[in-house]
């Protein structure tokens, strides 16, 4: 009986376990009329120079408005630099075009360009597939 007991409390937590970790759950919302692409689960495994580099990307009427870096371990000197000269060349832009476009890397910061640059491809080809 306790064997039994143990191991329906066993199958319960793992049934829970599994309904509970939805595997997109919270990549994209929408705010009013903007949707907000959050990379942390889609390019968790592009690195930057220090690890990952998330962004979310807000999107109306199919054009970029803006991208937003999130929480990082990389170099705040080079970090500052790749916020201030690459994250705004996507502003305005439709998804479509942005994705084509070829946007330069920071000297400097090469690495975590390259890092915004494969996250910000993964978040709106995501975007476009699930929107």
């Amino acid at each position: 009986m306790k064997k039994t007991l143990m191991l329906s409390a066993s199958a319960l937590c793992m049934a829970l376990l599994l309904m509970s970790a939805k595997g997109d759950e919270g990549i994209m919302t929408k705010e009013k009329s903007t949707y907000v692409v959050n990379t942390t689960q889609l390019a968790s495994d592009v690195r930057g120079f220090q690890g990952a580099t998330p962004v979310k990307i807000y999107i109306k009427g199919n054009k970029i408005q803006s991208i937003e870096a999130l929480s990082n371990d990389e170099t705040p000197k080079h970090w500052a630099k790749v916020k201030k000269l690459l994250l705004e060349k996507w502003n305005g832009l439709t998804v479509d075009k942005a994705l084509k476009t070829e946007v330069d890397v920071v000297t400097g910061a090469t690495l975590s360009s390259k890092a915004v640059k494969e996250n910000v491809k993964r978040g709106l080809e995501y975007y476009k597939k699930n929107k």
